[in-house]
């Protein structure tokens, strides 16, 4: 087989030994993010839960507030009750009386209403808090065991990017340089065998001409039909 055939095939299956931790590092992403997810949800949740609590206590003491005016309105109009001489000013201020007192038995219902809503709050807030602290602690342990899964991979990585040093460095400069041409489109089937005379990139069927090239395996041979570099896997074990 030709020497840069086989360097180029040794070079294009550690590459792709680079590459196949890339969806392992893409899982371990995804496994981490998962439990971020979770836990954003949940505070979302327990934000939520504080926001409405916030705003029901603040309409309480508006309410409270109103009752405060409307009982001091309700002491002016008996101090105004001594003063009145006419029956048109009696109505008058008997409607007023009415009116407040409505306003008073609405605001102590809103209040009864908002409280109990936010009792119910309370308790889920409670609850939410509880999830938030469990999904914290489980991200922390997902964490963990990912980052020490992702050490592991890198640290092979490192090596196989070492050996790739080595590899390029034996390699002529124009044969790499046209190896990493094609790569750049083909990714790591840049260099792909050949089974049952088809081209395993593009899996078309080679001519009797180029099939014969590949078996010999005296040139660097491409494929006619996408360009890929071809070799005889049989011929490479046998190697």
């Amino acid at each position: 087989m030709n020497k840069h055939l086989k360097e180029l095939i040794d070079l294009a299956k550690n590459d792709q030994a680079i590459d196949s931790y890339n969806p392992q590092l893409e899982a371990a992403d995804k496994k981490v993010a998962k439990v971020q997810k979770k836990i954003d949800a949940a505070q979302a949740e327990l934000d939520g839960l504080n926001r409405d609590i916030e705003e029901n206590e603040a309409k309480v003491k508006t309410f409270e507030e109103q009752l405060t005016l409307l009982n001091e309105q309700l002491a002016a109009n008996a101090k105004k009750l001594k003063e009145i001489s006419t029956e048109k000013e009696m109505k008058a201020l008997s409607l007023e009386e009415d009116i407040a007192k409505e306003k008073m038995t609405f605001a102590n219902e809103e209040i009864e209403r908002l409280q109990a809503i936010n009792e119910t709050k309370k308790a889920l807030l409670d609850e939410a808090n509880e999830k938030v602290n469990a999904l914290t602690t489980e991200f922390d342990a997902v964490n963990k065991e990912v980052s020490a899964q992702k050490a592991e991979i890198e640290k092979s990585k490192a090596e196989l990017f070492v050996k790739r040093e080595e590899l390029s460095r034996n390699l002529e400069q124009k044969v790499l340089a046209f190896y990493e041409k094609i790569r750049i489109w083909a990714g790591n089937t840049a260099v792909v065998p050949v089974k049952k005379q088809a081209c395993y990139g593009c899996y078309m069927k080679l001519n009797d001409k180029t099939y014969a090239e590949v078996i010999k395996g005296d040139e660097i041979v491409n494929c006619p039909h996408c360009g890929r570099i071809l070799y005889l896997e049989s011929v490479t074990e046998e190697a």
